[in-house]
């Protein structure tokens, strides 16, 4: 029991501290630097079409660090933000080396890799998938 408890507890931790750092990514991109900004940001980066990449990537990092926030979703959320952290890596970051300091990839690779484990686990029990009967991941059943 305690061990399940453990795990509940370090899963509503990560997703909390995950989803926050999503959301403010995400409402930046919308409101701090407005979507033009954002859009314009995203074609000096050679980004492929960038008015439609920068609103979803903001869509994505705002709806999903909320939905990993209270643990909605969690599956999905998840994927989807994994690949948004998989393209800032490949489109922006792998050549500038690791440090963030740099404009590397350390920061997206946390992320990304955060973002992927929950969908595979899950949100666990204390999430509002799990209070659904739905707190595992892809595959599983919940606990």
């Amino acid at each position: 029991m305690a061990s399940a408890l453990f795990r509940d507890l370090a899963l509503l931790i990560a997703r909390i501290g995950l989803g926050v750092v999503f959301v403010a990514h995400g409402w930046q991109k919308f409101f701090d630097y407005g979507v033009k900004a954002t859009q314009a940001s995203f074609a000096d980066m050679g980004i492929p079409l960038p008015d439609i990449s920068a609103v979803a990537a903001a869509t994505i990092e705002l709806a999903g660090g909320f939905a990993l926030i209270v643990g909605v979703a969690t599956p999905v959320a998840g994927i989807l933000l994994f690949l948004d952290m998989l393209g800032a890596l490949i489109l922006v970051h792998a050549d500038k080396g690791v440090f963030v300091a740099n404009g590397g990839y350390e920061l997206v690779v946390a992320l990304g890799v955060g973002s992927l484990l929950l969908a595979v686990i899950g949100a666990g029990r204390l999430s509002i998938d799990g209070l659904l009967g739905r707190g595992s991941g892809w595959g599983k059943t919940a606990a």
